[in-house]
């Protein structure tokens, strides 16, 4: 073996070793980014070091096994969907980067099967050493014993916590490498290596009952699912309008905001907005279609396969151990979904359950010219690399600003928790200007310069230096939240960030209200079901004396959900102000049927419903001396600051 192909090997056992170890506090989610960088970067550096291989050797070694074609289907989907159909394609490539994340686990699918018999047995140890790790981890974290370590960050004091971000990863992640542990017992002769192994499986079991007896119901890691029929009917419904490249990864927020069916918003979790669907099947077909559904459907016929000619051999533990792995795995992912650890196991699990056959590809030159033999025949192996070369040089640059940006962002985060609004302001500003291709960068800069706005609005005796200040962050306000909508149009919850950047000056700004209107309404036609929306929208209409259009609204916001106290609410006051008192009873008397009858807002509907029904008595004439005309609220005395300019407007809505 010569000194690159060990050094290939060492990054390679290295990366999957510490993908579900290491995580930083560099950025604001210190885990999956970590992950995917971990994944990414080592991929790199293994390509790296086989392009120096083949310009050194002249040749490359490539192993062909049954898994090919499937995963290279899989890898078409992912990468055609996240070019084609995801609307930013920095969320699919960087953050969360799930295309990325499926690309660089199928190259190292590549890698692992090119491995010998000897070092894809050394990979399995790797993998169940960090496993073990990782236990060891949790349950030191369970025990209290890093509150004592006043050095590392808080969230690690926690007793939940585990390298893997969450209880439930943790619980996939040791359930999968069980067998690998059993395999070692099994395949030890000596028995201070059994003992040792056996040790090494009670601290497994004894963490995974642990992980699992905190995500129980009622327990402080209890995590909220989104339920099958409602992923089944967002599933569905996205296939119909793209069945072949779905939706686009990391791009399920958007189809479950815009398909989830009318029963979602009647369970206890209606409010929660869901990243994935209840497993990764269901978000793998809503995210990159049908044609990514039928490379795993190829995926699961080859393990058939393999699985029976086992069994019909009676060999399950050994050689097959990976494979089992892989079938405990693929099961769990029926009733979960997938994080990136999960999808780097599911792609070294393939390589380590195939059977695979070596091909040596040769790339040397020949030359009739002994001087020059040694370049000439290196020559063709250069041209082959030199494109990898350059991309990879190319990732490397555009990864790194990706990265400089997300620790800005972090920055600033950290610097609004602790009211530091300059550094919170240019923190921001910078991680925009090194990477101005994520949405949240601008949704939230916008807010901040919100906020500085109101903080000096409320100044008594304004400037016009403060006047103009005002005016500018009120404007820059504006265009951070059109950038947010401009990188993904189809987004729900970037045209939410608009719609309430335009409702917040609406005293500053002549024509706010009416961007508003516009940006709510887009809003809604892509979250339909969202009551809290079109309350929203319906509290517009109400504050400009539109009671008929709020009441339509307030309408529509019972209809996406009937149980919801607060629509009915908003309801009654459109039909009191509009003068039709017999309807806003009515609605009012829905409310006290809805509330807590021990709460403050059950008290303060029904003092609510008694002065509507005093106000009733009044209009018929026992009490007319009392009558007094509705109040709609007092109109704003503040001129405005600035008339918005037609550049200032919401952007054109996308058709859907």
């Amino acid at each position: 073996m010569t000194i690159l192909e060990k050094i290939e090997n060492f990054i390679l056992y290295l990366t999957v070793f510490l993908i579900p170890l290491v995580f930083l506090t560099l950025f604001a989610n210190p885990f999956s980014p970590t992950k995917v960088i971990i994944l990414t970067f080592g991929v790199a550096l293994i390509l790296f070091v086989k392009a120096i291989r083949v310009i050194v050797e002249g040749s490359l070694q490539v192993s062909t096994t049954s898994f090919d074609f499937p995963i290279i289907l899989l890898l078409i989907a992912y990468l055609a969907s996240a070019i084609l159909k995801t609307p930013n394609k920095m969320e699919a490539f960087f953050m969360p980067g799930t295309a990325s994340v499926i690309f660089a686990s199928g190259l190292l699918y590549f890698f692992i099967s090119n491995l010998k018999k000897k070092e894809k047995e050394t990979l399995s140890g790797v993998i169940f050493l960090s496993g073990l790790t990782a236990a060891i981890i949790s349950l030191l974290s369970f025990s209290g014993v890093f509150t004592y370590i006043p050095q590392l960050p808080s969230f690690v004091a926690d007793p939940s916590f585990n390298p893997l971000g969450g209880q439930l990863p943790l619980v996939i992640f040791l359930a999968v490498i069980i067998p690998l542990g059993i395999n070692q017992i099994l395949s030890q002769k000596e028995l201070v290596k059994k003992v040792f192994s056996g040790f090494a499986i009670a601290i497994l079991v004894l963490s995974l009952v642990l992980a699992t007896y905190n995500i129980l119901p009622g327990k402080s890691g209890q995590i909220r699912f989104i339920d099958y029929k409602t992923s089944w009917s967002v599933t569905i419904d996205a296939l119909k309008e793209s069945p072949v490249l779905g939706i686009g990864p990391a791009n399920f927020l958007t189809a479950f905001n815009r398909f989830k069916p009318l029963s979602y918003n009647l369970t206890d979790h209606w409010m929660i907005k869901f990243s994935s669907a209840r497993n990764y099947y269901l978000t793998a077909l809503t995210e990159v279609g049908l044609l990514g559904g039928a490379a795993l459907i190829l995926i699961f016929s080859v393990i058939y396969k393999l699985l029976r000619k086992n069994l019909k051999e009676k060999k399950i533990f050994g050689e097959n151990t990976p494979l089992l792995s892989l079938i405990i795995l693929l099961i769990l992912f029926a009733f979960f979904a997938a994080v990136v650890n999960h999808l780097v196991l599911l792609f070294v699990f393939l390589a380590l359950a195939a059977k695979s056959r070596a091909i040596t590809l040769n790339f040397s030159a020949q030359t009739t010219k002994k001087g020059a033999r040694s370049l000439a025949s290196r020559l063709p192996s250069f041209l082959v690399v030199l494109p990898v070369i350059i991309v990879l040089i190319v990732f490397a640059v555009f990864s790194s600003r990706v990265l400089i940006a997300e620790v800005k962002y972090r920055d600033a985060l950290d610097a609004l928790v602790i009211n530091d609004g300059i550094t919170t302001y240019e923190s921001l500003r910078e991680a925009i200007n090194t990477n101005p291709y994520i949405d949240r960068y601008h949704a939230t800069y916008s807010q901040v310069n919100l906020a500085l706005a109101n903080s000096l609005a409320l100044v008594e005796e304004p400037t016009d230096e403060d006047r103009a200040t005002i005016t500018q962050l009120i404007q820059q306000a504006i265009e951070e939240a059109k950038a947010t909508v401009a990188l993904n149009p189809s987004r729900s919850g970037n045209w939410e960030v608009l719609a309430r950047t335009y409702q917040a000056i609406v005293a500053f700004a002549e024509g706010a209200d009416q961007f508003s209107i516009q940006s709510f309404n887009q809003a809604i036609a892509l979250d339909p079901l969202n009551p809290n929306l079109r309350i929203t929208l319906g509290g517009i209409y109400y504050s400009l004396g539109n009671y008929d259009a709020a009441i339509e609204v307030f309408k529509l916001a019972v209809l996406a959900k009937s149980d919801y106290a607060n629509a009915h609410y908003n309801l009654a006051f459109a039909y009191k102000e509009k003068g039709d008192i017999d309807n806003a009873i009515q609605a009012m008397t829905v409310v006290l049927s809805l509330a807590d009858e021990n709460s403050s807002d059950y008290q303060s509907a029904k003092t609510e419903l008694e002065n509507l029904e005093q106000r009733k008595l009044n209009e018929e004439g026992e009490f007319s001396e009392n009558l007094a005309p509705p109040q709609t609220g007092e109109e704003s005395t503040t001129a405005p600051l600035l008339e918005l300019p037609e550049d200032l407007a919401p952007p054109t809505t996308p058709d859907q």
